[in-house]
């Protein structure tokens, strides 16, 4: 089994930045893939980056420029790092941790993005 806790979610207004950290623990395999996904009010979770063990990183066109994803392997740990935040940004975010087997869910972070 696998653990993921998030935390580094709040209130930011528009434009303002937020970084997520989570962190994994227990049975991790070396060669896994780490993300984040969103969950806004009445909309189905979506992905939002996604980044290999290896640092291949894959991103929503929606926040292409704007959010950077990052990892410490030696630490378990992933990073999203939010800048030019959106109302439209405003949801649950999740962290993911997918190996062979298993796809692992933390218990999500509420961001809210209002002025």
């Amino acid at each position: 089994q696998v653990q993921l806790v998030e935390s580094g979610g709040g209130l930011v207004q528009p434009g303002g930045s937020l970084t997520l950290s989570c962190a994994a623990s227990g049975s991790i395999d070396t060669f896994n893939t780490m993300g984040w996904y969103r969950q806004a009010p009445g909309k189905q979770r979506e992905l939002v980056a996604t980044i290999t063990y290896g640092g291949s990183t894959n991103y929503a066109d929606s926040v292409k420029g704007r959010f950077t994803i990052s990892r410490d392997n030696a630490k378990n740990m992933v990073y999203l790092q939010m800048n030019s935040l959106k109302p439209e940004d405003r949801a649950i975010y999740y962290c993911n941790l997918r190996q062979t087997p298993g796809d692992y869910w933390g218990q999500g972070t509420q961001v809210t993005v209002s002025s």
